[in-house]
């Protein structure tokens, strides 16, 4: 089993500013505010790409203010706090931790050069056209693991079976520059001596496209439960590189179960 560090947070590291300026009395972190704490385990591959899947574990925190306006969160959304917020249209910054990939993750990467721990930054936006459905897209531009442009796309319809259960799926399109596929996907003749892959050198264009279904349920008022499945098919530049082709697959498939604690506070 491996184990990697996965931080959750709908509204978190980002202060509410507006809200300081309603109460000048009050700093801008004062008020009311949760930590979700928990966990996931989940059936994966071993990285981007990868044939084989392994059992994974990793911890889930989320800290944000209570009283969000949020009406909807995916798993696959990534840090972000919203700057214009009208219900149901959201824009603000976001971002998303990425760890180091090396060859104690499989043998498939040896000989390759390991992307650093290291981040993206950027800024999405969030639209409901009904009030079963949601569109929203992330634009993050790589820190240190790479120098590349990420886009995420995604469409989810979600219903409430019940007053404590949620049911939601829906499409997923990736795209990114040849800076990103050149890190994770690429292959230049030192890397092709030392690993035996063919040489590659990926443009930009769509990274990958697939579906993704999960199903929350609220235990109690404090303990949310849920279980996930993914299926993303690689395209274009990420399809091509010769690890891909030589050593891993493009189909990618994801199953996993999570379960998190809210713990509310409140600052001065």
């Amino acid at each position: 089993m491996r184990i990697h560090v996965v931080f959750l947070a709908s509204q978190a590291f980002l202060l509410a500013a507006g809200s300081a300026a309603a109460e000048e009395s009050r700093y801008p972190w004062s008020g009311d505010w949760y930590l979700k704490i928990g966990a996931t385990g989940f059936l994966g591959p071993e990285y981007e790409g990868a044939s084989k899947r392994v059992l994974q574990a990793a911890p889930l925190v989320s800290l944000g203010k209570a009283g969000s306006a949020v009406r909807f969160s995916s798993r696959n959304d990534n840090m972000s706090y919203a700057l214009i917020d009208q219900g149901h249209f959201r824009a603000g910054a976001v971002g998303k931790l990425i760890f180091e990939r090396t060859e104690n993750d499989s043998s498939d990467l040896n000989g390759l050069d390991h992307p650093k721990f290291g981040g993206e930054l950027g800024g999405f936006a969030e639209v409901y056209p009904t009030d079963w459905m949601r569109l929203r897209a992330e634009i993050r531009q790589g820190i240190r693991s790479h120098h590349g442009v990420v886009a995420d796309v995604a469409a989810d319809a979600f219903t409430d079976v019940s007053d404590t259960v949620r049911v939601s799926a829906g499409p997923r399109v990736t795209a990114a520059s040849s800076d990103y596929f050149g890190a994770y996907f690429g292959v230049n003749a030192a890397e092709s001596a030392a690993s035996g892959l063919a040489t590659y050198e990926p443009g930009g264009g769509i990274h990958s496209a697939g579906l993704g279904a999960e199903i929350n349920w609220m235990a109690t008022e404090k303990l949310e439960t849920g279980a996930y499945a993914e299926y993303r098919r690689l395209m274009g530049a990420a399809a091509d590189s010769s690890l891909v082709r030589e050593r891993g697959s493009r189909n990618q498939f994801l199953l996993g179960v999570s379960a998190t604690y809210r713990f509310d506070f409140t600052l001065p």
